[in-house]
């Protein structure tokens, strides 16, 4: 049995697409493709990137004001047709499958936060072969969009923990902010969609530069 004397986090809640997963690129650019399919102004990238994290539809919306909202359900197809398209060619970063494993031999229970929907999420889990390292997840199209805290509500319940012991982890200040609604703690991660210079505000424990970075606060701090 792991020794979990000295653990401050029994629950370790990461956020999917661009935390674990290197697909910020991907998703900035079939957002677009989206909204200019349906004869919208193309949104730039920081229009785009600032929505990953956000429950589909309405990341579509905010990234397409001047698509109409009898339209939505037909950008989310157009968007679903570029990301399945592309999505065998999206990985984990490097260094994400060894950390999540430590933690786990560690006696962490680690979950999944994610605005993504749950047969995207399933998908991916099943592409990168990460079957059982995870206890729970969460996804927007079953509970609330980000940043409501309704996911980690639901996760801290699932796996019997509080607030107090609870660590949500994201590269978005929807991630952030949802683990300050929540009353849990947050750690932000600089190499994905959001400007790390924004997520002071929201009071994270600390930012981290890489997964290697992430890996040694975790295993030192959590």
């Amino acid at each position: 049995m792991p020794d979990t004397r000295s653990m401050r986090f029994d629950l370790i809640a990461f956020d999917w697409d661009g935390t674990l997963f290197d697909s910020t690129a991907i998703i900035t650019r079939c957002i677009q493709a989206a909204v200019v399919d349906l004869g919208g102004t193309r949104p730039t990238d920081g229009a785009a990137s600032y929505v990953i994290g956000m429950g589909l539809m309405e990341a579509l919306a905010h990234a397409a004001p001047d698509i109409p909202r009898s339209r939505y359900a037909e950008l989310g197809e157009r968007y679903r047709h570029h990301y399945f398209k592309l999505q065998d060619s999206i990985s984990l970063f490097d260094g994400v499958l060894d950390m999540l494993v430590k933690l786990k031999d560690r006696g962490h229970a680690l979950a999944v936060a994610t605005g993504k929907s749950r047969r995207g999420l399933n998908e991916a889990l099943q592409a990168v072969e990460l079957q059982g390292l995870f206890a729970a997840s969460r996804t927007a199209d079953e509970t609330a969009g980000k940043p409501h805290p309704m996911m980690l509500h639901e996760l801290m319940a699932e796996m019997n923990t509080v607030p107090e012991r609870t660590l949500m982890i994201g590269d978005t200040t929807h991630d952030l902010q949802m683990a300050l609604n929540a009353g849990c703690a947050s750690l932000g991660v600089s190499y994905g969609a959001h400007e790390p210079t924004d997520f002071q505000s929201f009071r994270p424990e600390a930012v981290v530069h890489s997964v290697a970075e992430l890996q040694t606060w975790l295993l030192a701090n959590a």
